[in-house]
């Protein structure tokens, strides 16, 4: 049982806290959600944290005044972007009150957490709730309530990291963007290490570990870089960040909270915080010229730092799709129509390239949505005779190495994905698949263009034709009717499923009664319909 906590004790609770962030930063960096990497982060946290123990060796004394003035100074010093100076400022004012005591009880402890958050939120300009903010204003206040009935550190610090985790998993709910990654606030999670490891130290447990499965409920690759994606949503691009240092004679305290305006007209994720001493400023600008020019009129400038965050943006998604790049195989796949392009996905087709009737796609066009696949290999669907040439050109103008499965047809190219076993290599998929699109008999549905005398039809121009991939074999006057006759004509005994998937010239209704027709007429067929969305062809038709 541990009821006081002094100097020595105090020390070696710091260093534990960072020692645990140190270990979990980078799963703390995975958390951050937001277009830049600048925010609440664990590299922020951590450098900043380390700042602050550098400070505390250099302490001769094992004081807590000395102790926690070393603290407080070096966190300031060390503070990086957002989460670091918050941070900073948490542990300004928990120094302010631990400074002032010989030895540390929980109520002390709490005044201390209590004092922490409240000089924390001062510093932010426009507190958000839902990040780092809330979860120290909430484990501060229950800890208030706790060291009422908790004189033991080891009681007191579990419950009040416990008070902790619960506010964690509420953050999503209070910031859309951490509910839409499924992910909580990385600058919350941050700062419960520092406090559970305060608390390994307190139980003596160096193998107490810290589970985070909560933190990642939902969280897709997608999701991370959803943001990232849209530089546009990043309105100021340079993270700007500096001290100032030897105060001019002139300067006073007004002129500090002056300095904040001027920078709260050039930017957001405005922190200027400090004295006469020193000042810590953070901001996020498009004229990081004028925030240097302001603050030189104040004093020196010292620790520099200014950050492209358009740039780190890219950075982010280009290791986003290297991380993403790690399965072997992928597949795209060409279809005229949204519903068939639906389909492809549902059958995890990675890419789809619109067109395959009235416009085919190019080798560029295909060599690029292969550079968007996130794997070495990638199966290839032209679904129309007329492609098959481009996309075997394509592996000219790509560095992945692409598997050309000859498909003449949206059915083969269904039929081939639906084929494909990430289990297996290459080379038997690539049978696989092959072997697949033999079992498919495809057709289409549409009107003659111009009259003519083809296949042994003197077909009139509007007229409605069923065609096979080889000539055509019906025509009529009603779309239904030809879909049927061409239907009659394709069918064997070796079929058992038929599917029409329908196009946008064809009304659900209309093909949901040509479905029910089918049923009847071939009893021991599945008869399916599909929305296939393509314009030209009223119906492509599948007989497997």
């Amino acid at each position: 049982m541990q009821k006081s906590i002094n100097g020595a004790t105090f020390r070696k609770m710091v260093l534990a806290g960072v020692s645990l962030l140190e270990q979990n930063k980078e799963y703390i960096d995975s958390l951050n959600v937001f277009p830049v990497p600048d925010g609440d982060t664990g590299t922020n946290m951590f450098l900043t944290m380390k700042s602050a123990v550098n400070e505390i060796n250099k302490c001769m004394n094992s004081d807590l005044a000395s102790l926690s003035e070393a603290f407080s100074k070096g966190a300031l010093r060390g503070a990086r972007g957002n989460s670091g100076v918050i941070t900073s400022q948490i542990f300004k004012g928990f120094c302010s009150v631990t400074g002032g005591c010989k030895e540390i009880s929980t109520k002390d402890f709490a005044k201390a957490m209590q004092e922490g958050a409240t000089i924390a939120y001062k510093a932010v300009t426009k507190p958000k709730e839902g990040t780092i903010l809330t979860v120290i204003r909430v484990m501060a206040e229950n800890a208030v309530s706790l060291a009422k009935r908790h004189d033991d550190f080891e009681v007191f610090l579990k419950k009040v990291i416990d008070t902790g985790e619960e506010i964690l998993k509420q953050t999503p709910e209070m910031l859309p963007v951490l509910k839409k990654a499924g992910v909580v606030d990385s600058g919350g999670r941050g700062i419960l290490v520092i406090f559970t490891g305060f608390y390994r130290f307190i139980m003596g447990d160096e193998d107490l570990e810290i589970s985070f499965e909560d933190d990642k409920q939902s969280q897709t690759l997608d999701d991370v870089i959803a943001d990232i994606n849209n530089l546009g949503d990043i309105e100021f691009g340079y993270c700007t960040e500096y001290m100032i240092i030897h105060m001019h004679k002139k300067t006073t305290e007004a002129d500090i909270d002056k300095l904040r305006e001027k920078l709260m007209e050039i930017g957001d994720s405005v922190i200027c915080i400090g004295d006469l001493s020193l000042v810590k400023v953070h901001v996020h600008t498009n004229e990081p010229n004028k925030a240097l020019q302001y603050a030189l009129e104040l004093g020196e400038l010292f620790n520099l730092k200014i950050e492209n965050m358009r740039e780190q943006n890219r950075e982010l998604k280009k290791k986003a799709q290297a991380v993403e790049e790690s399965k072997e195989m992928g597949m795209i796949a060409v279809a005229p129509g949204d519903g068939l392009a639906t389909i492809f996905k549902e059958l995890t087709v990675d890419e789809i390239i619109v067109g395959g009737q009235t416009m085919n796609p190019s080798a560029e066009d295909i060599a690029n949505a292969a550079d968007k696949v996130p794997a070495r290999t990638v199966f290839v669907f032209p679904n129309n005779k007329n492609i098959v040439l481009a996309a075997e050109q394509a592996n000219d103008v790509t560095n992945k190495n692409l598997v050309i499965i000859p498909t003449k047809s949206v059915p083969e190219g269904i039929s081939a994905s639906i084929a494909f076993n990430p289990e297996a290599s290459v080379e038997e998929n690539k049978t696989a698949m092959l072997e697949a699109i033999k079992s498919v008999r495809s057709g289409q549905v549409t009107y003659a263009v111009r009259d003519t005398h083809v296949d042994g039809f003197d077909l009139q121009k509007g007229e409605i034709i069923g065609l096979d991939d080889k000539a055509i074999l019906a025509k009529g006057n009603l779309v239904g009717d030809t879909t049927e006759s061409l239907i009659e004509k394709m069918f064997d005994d070796s079929v058992m499923n038929i599917t029409l998937f329908y196009g946008e010239d064809i009304r659900e209704d209309e093909a949901v009664k040509l479905q029910e027709k089918l049923a009847e007429k071939y009893p021991d067929c599945e008869v399916t319909v599909a929305n296939g969305g393509q314009p030209v062809y009223y119906y492509i038709v599948s007989l497997e």
